[in-house]
């Protein structure tokens, strides 16, 4: 049920002029809960940054530029004045909170479509029942009127507990390196075996429950060891971990979930170990590329390492065993290694 005093947003169908709303009108009106009444200039002068800075925000955002078109509202001024107080207070300079803006856009972008993609099947399932209100749109307005407020609510609480565990993680490092911006970790790296092939054999919907699951069960595992998933691309995921052992019994689980269930694809899984640099949410170095590097050449449903991971895991618990060298793109020849638990 909407708020008292506010028309719930399926029932909001005119624009500021009085004229009816086309169906991305009235999506965009749903979500942004205002219609767009400024233009790029107006927003700047409102809220006392240059026209320039106002372009670069919005392009960090991850939005193409508006010229003189109204796609802004008291919201957007809202926002931008926001943020420069945090500059005004002196926290952080202009160029940071592009950098953070950036982040927020990219972030908040993936989310989004991750979002919509997940909903379009309860729409469908919602127009197929008895809650059917004639139309997509109309199932799809509902939805946002219900969810808005609730997952808002979510999201401050989950970006809250992620700040908090990232901060945990900058002392951590702190207390074992003087610069803050390269730390130890182990990488992994896993890949499905043949995804390319098997992709163009399977429907869009197959596909789709197929990379879902891969990233859900892959997720579940490194979470469970207290690892991140960094990046996932589809048929394969970049992860990390502060330590070698817990980075091997993830390789290990994603082994038992994916690649020992017959109705997945095989995986193959590389580790390597070494100072990395965390930014931009990602993270970068010569682990990296070779974990990645090391699924080319692991057997189906095996794990390799590098020898630095090798040494960091104790010998009582683990044997490693040294393959023959082979060329690794950026690394030249390079021996691999083969675990095997005692």
């Amino acid at each position: 049920m909407a708020r008292e005093g506010r028309r719930p947003a399926s029932e909001k169908s005119d624009n500021a002029a009085g004229d009816p709303l086309t169906v991305p009108e009235r999506l965009d009106l749903a979500v942004l809960g205002q219609p767009p009444t400024m233009s790029a200039a107006e927003v700047a002068a409102e809220t006392g940054v240059t026209i320039d800075q106002a372009r670069r925000l919005w392009r960090a955002l991850g939005f193409p530029e508006m010229g003189h078109e109204r796609a802004f509202s008291t919201a957007d001024v809202e926002a931008v004045s926001a943020l420069m107080s945090i500059i005004d207070s002196g926290a952080v300079d202009f160029d940071m909170a592009v950098n953070l803006t950036r982040g927020a856009g990219q972030t908040m972008a993936r989310l989004a479509d991750w979002e919509v993609s997940t909903l379009a099947d309860r729409v469908e399932e919602l127009e197929a029942g008895d809650e059917a209100t004639g139309s997509r749109v109309g199932s799809a307005l509902r939805l946002i009127e219900e969810l808005s407020g609730p997952f808002e609510q979510m999201l401050i609480y989950a970006w809250r507990r992620h700040l908090a565990a990232a901060v945990a993680r900058m002392e951590a490092m702190g207390a074992a390196h003087e610069d803050l911006h390269t730390v130890d970790v182990t990488v992994g790296f896993a890949d499905l075996v043949s995804f390319t092939a098997l992709s163009n054999q399977l429907d869009r919907e197959q596909i789709g429950d197929l990379v879902e699951k891969f990233e859900t069960r892959c997720q579940d595992v490194v979470s469970m060891h207290g690892g991140r998933i960094i990046k996932s691309l589809g048929d394969s995921v970049l992860f990390v971990l502060n330590e070698a052992v817990p980075a091997v019994e993830v390789a290990e689980g994603i082994i038992q979930v994916i690649g020992r269930d017959p109705r997945m694809p095989d995986v193959r899984i590389g580790l390597a170990s070494g100072p990395v640099v965390p930014r931009l949410g990602d993270i970068f170095g010569p682990p990296v590329n070779l974990a990645s590097r090391l699924t080319a050449v692991a057997r189906r449903n095996r794990l390799i390492v590098d020898q630095d991971t090798a040494d960091l895991l104790p010998a009582e618990d683990f044997e490693s065993r040294r393959l023959p060298a082979r060329p690794v793109r950026g690394f030249g020849l390079v021996e691999p290694v083969a675990l095997r638990r005692r």
